[in-house]
């Protein structure tokens, strides 16, 4: 049972939530004054309550469910994202709003969004989620939350009102976006979509029963889907080499051919294409994943010293291509300090057997082509259709088409405007979308109060 709080505790968790509502506000990711008004109103740490206040209101999650493994499976968000999802989410008093993966904070939050004439409904695939979700709730005062325990890959019909929902917020990582029956159309759909592996916040509007994106994309990680919609990893494992590609869009290709190619030393294709130790770039591994021809990602298991893939990966798997018994993937390599002393790096590409070569002049090509008509301009649009609209089974090899179970997603790169256009290598700085993407040297570690739903 937990010890109920003293005025004094009471007073400083109120303190300790006006500070973070400031800091958030003053970051600029509480644009509205309804949003301001829930992150100040709801008192987060009700839903934490195993943690300290002072870390019930960091800027940061709590993890409140773990598997056998340690592994997270259930924490309450990053206070930054959620606000920017809430915000790109645009919910109205009187709204319907359904809330796939719960928790309870995040379900407050959006009870106070829509108001005594709204209804908010929460779904988690896990019981204990859910229990621990309708008990914090209730003692919060917000029991007119609806929660229900269920497969988010098939919302009963029952709890889909007339017309549909006004909003769906996604608190999960999310492979496909089986929901768009379920929102009424103009209405919002916020979900941290994966593409390739790589996961975006998107918020869409729903037109003429498509979704089309009209929000900066966001960079986050999320816990992962389970029930039915949860996705295939599709690693394959290069034999002797500790070297593990994913097809998580696309079909897998062969990969045992690969493992005389990883014993030699790669071929080196520079692009004088540079980027700081800090500075994002999280839009052209989208570009690349969407441009190329059999792109995966590559990953070395940390326990095998691969001398010939040198640096590896890290925090995250790197982009690649497989070309029959050749490998190219994308790398870096610290050429300077930079002007804030973070760090200078120059992408290069690096080929692997007797065709590497020619890999890595086709993958070169793609970054240099990212460079010089996407890199800098306005994010890219995603339109996310039904896979019954899809025209033929021909788009499926289309470039920035990404065929799901339930969907086909097509993603527009703006070209830069030829006025504005500058020389192929010189740098443009800037985040392309989200000043949250990762870096050369950190990955977000938001992950969502939603269990796998």
């Amino acid at each position: 049972m937990t010890t109920p709080l003293t005025t004094t505790d009471l007073d400083a968790a109120a303190s300790l939530r006006r500070q973070l509502a400031d800091h958030l506000a003053t970051a600029g990711h509480l644009r509205t004054p309804a949003v301001d008004h829930a992150l100040r109103t709801v008192p987060r740490h009700a839903f934490a309550p195993e943690v300290s206040l002072e870390a019930a209101y960091a800027n940061d999650i709590v993890a409140t469910r773990h598997a056998p493994d340690g592994q997270v499976i259930s924490s309450i968000s990053a206070p930054w994202l959620q606000a920017d999802m809430l915000e790109a989410a645009r919910i109205q008093p009187g709204h319907h709003v359904l809330e796939i993966g719960s928790g309870g904070y995040n379900a407050a939050l959006i009870a106070e969004l829509v108001g005594p004439t709204g209804h908010v409904t929460t779904l988690d695939i896990d019981p204990a989620v859910t229990e621990r979700a309708t008990r914090f709730l209730t003692e919060s005062g917000y029991d007119g939350v609806r929660v229900v325990t269920a497969d988010a890959e098939h919302v009963p019909t029952r709890l889909i009102p007339d017309g549909g929902f006004d909003a769906i917020v996604v608190t999960v990582d999310t492979w496909d976006l089986p929901w768009i029956d379920a929102l009424a159309e103009s209405g919002r759909l916020v979900a941290p979509l994966r593409l390739h592996g790589y996961h975006w916040a998107i918020g869409f509007t729903k037109v003429k029963g498509a979704l089309h994106s009209d929000e900066p994309l966001i960079v986050c990680g999320f816990v992962a889907m389970q029930g039915d919609g949860a996705w295939n990893t599709n690693r394959r494992t290069v034999p002797g080499t500790g070297v593990h590609l994913f097809w998580e869009d696309g079909t897998p290709l062969p990969v045992d051919q690969l493992a005389p190619a990883l014993t030699r030393e790669p071929t080196v294709t520079r692009t004088n294409i540079t980027v700081g130790g800090q500075e994002p770039f999280d839009a052209l591994m989208l570009y690349l994943a969407g441009a190329l021809p059999g792109f995966c990602r590559l990953e070395v298991a940390p326990d095998v010293n691969n001398g010939v893939l040198n640096p590896p990966p890290k925090h995250w798997p790197g982009a690649a291509i497989v070309r029959g018994a050749s490998l190219a993937r994308l790398a870096h390599e610290r050429i300077g300090d930079g002007e804030d002393g973070k760090g200078q790096y120059e992408f290069v590409v690096h080929g692997y057997g007797a065709q590497g070569h020619l890999a890595a002049q086709e993958m070169a090509e793609q970054v240099e082509h990212w460079q010089r008509n996407h890199r800098g301009v306005r994010c890219p649009l995603i339109t996310v259709r039904p896979a019954a609209d899809r025209a033929s089974a021909d788009t499926d090899h289309e470039p920035h088409v990404f065929t799901k179970k339930h969907t086909q997603i097509t993603v527009n790169w703006p070209d830069r405007a030829p006025q504005h256009r500058e020389p192929q290598h010189q740098m443009n700085g800037g985040a392309l979308c989200t000043p949250f993407a990762g870096t050369l040297h950190t990955r977000p570690s938001n992950v969502s109060e939603g269990r796998a739903t």
